[in-house]
């Protein structure tokens, strides 16, 4: 077990070589590495699963041994300052790095198929292997300093990552966002590792809190530095974790390719916040203020991601509002001090999002052989539907991990959501209530995604869709803003179809074949002639991870069901968080009244199928009857009040889809208040600056001008000129 340990400073390592190799081929062999690129993902999918065994392995070590194991050695050492490198080896490290490795394997696997059309395919693969290294060597640093610099590694990840597609403006726009948001968190995050550093005198996570706990118990440092260098570490976990008010990043991070939302939003950079907060969680717990403050951002943040989600179009939007609610439940148990609930609601709900990403980079996938190659067009959930029958696989998948999501049991987040309600309520009835009031709502949007994506009749708004096998269509409007009769001299009109009172017309050259026949031929986005048919199930390569997912979304719940009486333990999770929950809590015990037990999961059980009957009801019966497909039209035909709810109906809805209006505030009070800003600081340095300087040089150069008229060349005027200056300054002398 000892050597097992001993070389486990090789897991961040070994995905590095990937990218290093990538670009050494490119710059001495770019012909020949380009050619054999698939050998590059099979070489990054076979380098991390080695990393997950060796994880695998060193984490039922610590199951059966309950092990902490930490090795440093120096970097620098100067007089009194000495900075050591290495790593720590603890459940969480254990936990983490196999969550990171499972999820990333898949999302491996996954992309090989689908980015294969794509011509940054060894870009994309370089990247993500950089990734990798970058977390799971934030995840198995040892001290702060290590944590820093694999925190900015990651945030440089996710920023070449979300803009993949640079050429794209979107996505040129939200890698930046995504950047400028988290350099806010991140310069908190490091002014709290210096405060603490000249509190304690280390980096060293155990002498840390070894030190910090002993000055508290004492009242030996000034509580109120204390209490700023703690929310100064919680910023930059608010950051990265998308926690209100930096949250604003998360939803323009979906410009990047699908397999990236999934890997960010599962495994990596969101995850990076709460592993964070968690492993500063003995600094934490000894300040009652920040455990208050960190419960109320988290409560804010479970909320507002999943108001916002409500009225969402994009399916991987919506998914990403709803990445942002879960991870506030993390982050709520966490303020409560539910540490264990905390990390077993990361591991089930990174698998489950996982799949429901994948799953909808499959639905878009087959999407865009209909609907077009515009992102805007293939991930609108409008536009979908009555998908059910065409993609049968990766409806089931997304269906369970829905349920999942929604906390139906025996699914994977039944146990661990459930867990955080339970806690919830011994801590607040308030923060008890507005949480199980968020189960609701999240059972509603994520039904609401499922129902418009595969239930209904797409006939409903594309002729000859669900009907006879065979026929042609194509959705989309090809010319932009070409004018319709340009447009039909060279094409001819094959339907017009009606969607969200916005006409979109499919059109189909008239050509000849080879006996003078005239045939239609559909016209692609591109310009090239294609055979268009129904949307088609995604290929082997991309259901297999799904349907791995799928499995862990089934019985990864398993690992922390509170069954540990008369004889039988099978609460794992409680084992291998052992030295950790003994660190934390000595006396503490996981035993559960299965009376209780129950009784809570009934009630939070009936809150998810209510929010599910609700999203039946307003969307299962609409298909056939509503030309506009949004909660507002569906909440407007119900009841006797009718403009009542109309007024707040649209009131939601503007809300939830304009994001809360928080985007347009900060775009008013800090982009243009800047702007506005600079531009008087450039006036004032302009004007008020400048024109002094400018002013003094000036007047200086008239003053010269008008005093060399004076001088004629004659002693006599000088003299003059001399004996009048030296009268008036006697004369001042002898009345002061």
């Amino acid at each position: 077990m000892e050597d097992t340990y001993q070389y486990a400073w090789i897991i961040p390592f070994i995905p590095l070589s990937v990218p290093m190799l990538i670009g050494v081929g490119l710059l001495l062999f770019p012909t020949a590495t380009k050619n054999l690129r698939r050998m590059w993902s099979f070489s990054s999918i076979f380098l991390l699963s080695i990393v997950m065994l060796f994880s695998v392995n060193i984490s039922i070590q610590q199951i059966n041994t309950s092990s902490i194991y930490q090795y440093v050695w120096a970097w620098t050492v100067n007089n009194d300052f000495s900075l050591e490198f290495g790593y720590l080896i603890d459940p969480l490290t254990s936990i983490m790095s196999i969550l990171i490795t499972t999820v990333g394997i898949m999302v491996l696997i996954y992309s090989d198929n689908y980015m294969s059309h794509d011509q940054g395919y060894l870009r994309f693969f370089a990247y993500m292997s950089f990734s990798n290294t970058s977390m799971l060597g934030l995840v198995t640093s040892s001290n702060l300093i290590q944590v820093y610099i694999f925190w900015e590694l990651v945030g440089m990840c996710s920023y070449l990552l979300i803009g993949f597609w640079f050429t794209r403006l979107v996505a040129a726009n939200a890698c930046q966002k995504a950047f400028v948001t988290n350099r806010v968190g991140d310069f908190g995050l490091l002014l709290g590792i210096l405060g603490l550093y000249w509190i304690t005198g280390s980096f060293e996570f155990r002498d840390l809190f070894e030190i910090f706990n002993n000055l508290i118990s004492n009242n030996e440092v000034h509580f109120f530095f204390v209490t700023l260098c703690a929310f100064l570490l919680f910023a930059g976990a608010v950051a990265k974790s998308a926690q209100f008010p930096l949250h604003v990043w998360l939803p323009d991070a979906m410009e990047g390719p699908t397999p990236i939302s999934a890997l960010i939003h599962a495994a990596t950079m969101v995850a990076a916040g709460i592993f964070l907060v968690a492993r500063l969680f003995p600094l934490f717990i000894v300040i009652p203020y920040i455990m208050n403050l960190i419960s109320l951002i988290s409560i804010i943040t479970v909320l507002l991601g999943a108001t916002l989600a409500l009225a969402q179009k994009d399916i991987k939007r919506g998914l990403a509002y709803s990445t942002m609610s879960q991870l506030g439940y993390m982050m709520l148990a966490l303020g409560m001090g539910s540490y264990r609930a905390a990390l077993f609601h990361l591991i089930t709900h990174a698998y489950s999002k996982a799949l429901l990403f994948l799953g909808s980079g499959s639905i878009i996938h087959s999407m865009e052989t209909v609907v077009g190659y515009s992102p805007d067009k293939s991930q609108n959930m409008v536009l979908m539907g009555g998908l059910t029958k065409h993609v049968p696989i990766t409806k089931t998948s997304f269906l369970l991990g829905t349920l999942s999501l929604c906390g139906i049991p025996p699914l994977a987040c039944f146990w661990s959501k459930d867990e955080i309600l339970n806690d919830s309520w011994l801590y607040s009835p308030i923060f008890a209530i507005i949480a199980c009031s968020t189960a609701g709502l999240t059972a509603f949007y994520m039904f609401r995604i499922y129902l418009l994506t595969f239930e209904g009749h797409l006939n409903a708004h594309f002729q000859n869709y669900s009907g006879k096998r065979g026929s042609l269509f194509y959705s989309i409007s090809l010319w932009g803003k070409e004018s319709p009769k340009k447009i039909q001299k060279n094409a001819s009109l094959f339907t017009l179809l009606t969607m969200n009172n916005n006409a979109r017309a499919a059109f189909f050259f008239k050509k000849t074949d080879g006996n003078g026949r005239k045939i239609r031929q559909p016209i692609t986005h591109f310009g090239i002639n294609n055979t268009l048919s129904y949307p088609q199930e995604s290929d082997n390569t991309m259901l297999f991870p799904l349907l791995v997912l799928v499995l862990f979304t089934l019985f990864g719940g398993a690992v922390g069901i509170p069954f540990n009486q008369e004889g039988l333990d099978l609460d794992i999770l409680s084992k291998w968080l052992t030295p950790s929950i003994n660190l934390l809590h000595p006396n503490s015990t996981n035993s559960v009244d299965w009376y209780e037990f129950v009784t809570n999961a009934v009630f939070s059980v009936s809150i998810a199928y209510f929010g599910i009957f609700i999203a039946f009801l307003l969307y299962k019966p609409v298909y056939s009857s509503l030309k506009n497909l949004n909660l507002m039209n569906s909440f407007a035909k119900l009841g006797p009040k009718r403009s009542l709810w109309d007024k707040i109906i649209n009131a939601i809805y503007g809300w939830s889809y304009h994001r809360g209006y928080i985007d347009v505030f900060y775009s008013t009070s800090l982009t243009k208040g800047l702007r506005g800003l600079a531009e008087l600081t450039n006036f004032f340095d302009r004007r008020i600056i400048d024109g002094i300087t400018n002013g003094v040089g000036v007047t200086s150069f008239f003053l010269g001008e008008g005093i060399k008229y004076i001088g004629g060349g004659r002693i006599s005027s000088y003299l003059f000129f001399y004996i009048c200056y030296v009268s008036v300054f006697l004369v001042m002398i002898h009345y002061h």
